[in-house]
């Protein structure tokens, strides 16, 4: 059978367009003279569509635009495509579901099993279990078609399965053809390395191939990477789509096994910086910004994600601007200004002095500098003004700075550098930062080489430097990963070689700061961990180990 793989970027919402995009797919597939061709998770809806599926408006429009739009299209040609889809037998429940279509008709249907509730998912607030594994028959070819998570459950691949059911067992019982799933399988590095090795062992253990198409983009918090594959039945990955953008593929299924199998994938710093281009992209391209504003402090996290934001959105719809204070170095200022020439972007200059004196003489009884932490977190809201005056104005989104290392233990401070519509680099550890910057130099000079080679500080106090706050990265970064990512506890973690009182002080700032994080701007995901929708803590606790 000849089969395409569509690897598309829906916009949760969009119906009409994800439709438009599926029917233009289709008639290249059929240019090809396909039999079949195979679309992502949800496709027509988007990927997460969140409480959209309470409303019934959005659900009466995804059923017409299949029915009026799509279904004319499928003339001679197989289509597996993604929807919501209502219960035959209680239409107030819902199934994520993956239609087969052909000759204008639904031919067959299989709904998704598996329903993940961890992490980001959320998937038992909204939809219902399939009622039972199958297969469909299609011009001779039984096909077990799943969804993302059903493949996620080999007992001979895990250790401590999550779901009783294994739907490719059950499935396999019923004498298939071949494994099609279809995915929308959120990106965070070292995922794909995984998946892949998992579903080699999948097609090995069965001796059948297996199709996975995978959405690509970004939708608020989540980047997709796409990355779409065919796996033989010797376990060999012999087709790969794409990574982070929109790609079309043709397989012959009686090829598969001739064809030379492909190198194993590395997943590096690379694949950070292009899922957060991505991410940021289709942040602006989905809610209708255009441009953004970034304020440059001259050290290495405003850089990065400045950078970032060029390769995103094009130079000419980014605008840098440098707030000094009194504490603001030479070098710092001298390091913004080369970095907004390096990457050829608007810049301005704007002193925070004259604003932050007002500030003092008005609660400080002799006008006299105090020192302490309202002073220091009075120039950071001082800036986050300054930058949301000129998003008003001007209609710039601004993007916040702050890594996932300050962001962890509150080295950031609200309605200042925490001011803004995306937190760029919020799932991104200080130490990665230094590998982002790095990699964004590694033909030229972008980031000047002072910023990466200077301690961080944030310049808020004479000669103040960020270890007098915190361990060293290196150590910090650590601790915050086994502690944030990896759900160890202090004696684990302690274990490690690390300090008990250095662990539990840190753990102690991760907790306390739990009230600044609920108030920040999404952040985009690339570890398996990110703060946001999945890490779901309470502000309101007195839990301490």
């Amino acid at each position: 059978m000849k089969i395409a793989l569509a690897q598309l970027n829906p916009t949760v919402g969009d119906i009409k367009n994800n439709c438009e995009k599926i029917i233009m797919n289709i008639k290249e597939a059929k240019k090809a003279q396909m039999d079949l061709i195979v679309f992502p998770e949800l496709s027509i809806i988007g990927y997460p569509p969140k409480d959209l599926l309470y409303n019934p408006d959005f659900l009466e429009t995804a059923d017409r635009m299949l029915n009026d739009i799509l279904l004319p299209e499928t003339e001679g040609i197989g289509v597996i495509v993604g929807t919501v889809t209502r219960d035959e037998e209680k239409d107030y429940l819902l199934h994520n579901s993956a239609l087969l279509l052909y000759n204008g008709k639904i031919v067959g249907q299989a709904d998704k099993t598996l329903l993940p509730n961890y992490d980001v998912f959320d998937e038992q607030r909204y939809f219902e279990p399939a009622k039972k594994r199958a297969c469909i028959d299609f011009k001779g070819v039984r096909l077990a078609i799943n969804i993302c998570e059903d493949i996620w459950n080999d007992k001979d691949f895990w250790e401590r399965p999550r779901y009783d059911i294994d739907v490719l067992e059950e499935q396999y019982s019923l004498n298939p053809d071949i494994f099609i799933n279809i995915s929308a399988s959120p990106y965070n590095l070292g995922k794909h390395e995984l998946k892949v090795k998992m579903v080699k062992q999948i097609s090995k253990k069965y001796k059948l191939p297996l199709i996975y198409v995978n959405q690509v983009g970004g939708n608020d918090e989540l980047i997709f990477d796409g990355n779409s594959f065919v796996i033989n039945s010797n376990g060999e990955r012999v087709v790969n789509l794409k990574a982070f953008c929109e790609d079309l593929a043709f397989i012959d299924t009686d090829e598969l096994e001739y064809l030379a199998p492909l190198k194993d994938i590395n997943e590096n710093i690379s694949w950070v910086h292009d899922a957060l281009i991505l991410g940021l992209r289709d942040y602006f391209r989905k809610t209708g910004f255009k441009k953004a504003v970034v304020g440059l402090s001259g050290g290495i996290d405003s850089a990065v994600t400045c950078a970032l934001a060029v390769k995103a959105l094009g130079r000419e719809n980014v605008l840098g601007v440098s707030m000094p204070s009194r504490y603001s170095s030479e070098g710092s200022k001298d390091d913004a200004r080369d970095l907004a020439q390096n990457l050829n972007i608007e810049y301005r200059v704007i002193p925070i002095e004259d604003v932050f004196k007002s500030y003092i003489s008005i609660f400080n009884k002799d006008g006299n500098i105090v020192g302490d932490l309202a002073e220091e977190n009075l120039q950071a809201r001082i800036r986050g003004n300054y930058l949301m005056f000129i998003s008003n104005r001007e209609g710039h989104m601004v993007l916040t700075t702050g890594n996932k290392s300050e962001i962890a233990v509150g080295y950031c401070t609200l309605y200042g550098d925490m001011s803004g519509g995306l937190a760029v680099i919020s799932d991104v550890p200080k130490t990665m930062v230094y590998e982002l910057a790095k990699y964004i130099n590694r033909e030229n000079i972008i980031i000047p080489i002072s910023t990466i080679e200077k301690a961080p500080s944030a310049e808020l106090r004479p000669n103040q430097k960020d270890t007098d706050s915190l361990p060293p990265y290196e150590i910090l970064d650590d601790i915050l990963k086994l502690y944030i990512e990896e759900d160890k506890s202090i004696s684990e973690i302690v274990s490690r070689g690390y300090d008990e009182a250095l662990v539990k002080d840190v753990i102690r700032k991760v907790n306390s700061a739990e009230y600044k994080r609920k108030q920040a701007a999404p952040g985009l995901k690339v570890t398996t961990k990110a703060f946001g929708v999945g890490r779901r803590m309470p502000i309101a606790q007195r839990f301490r180990p």
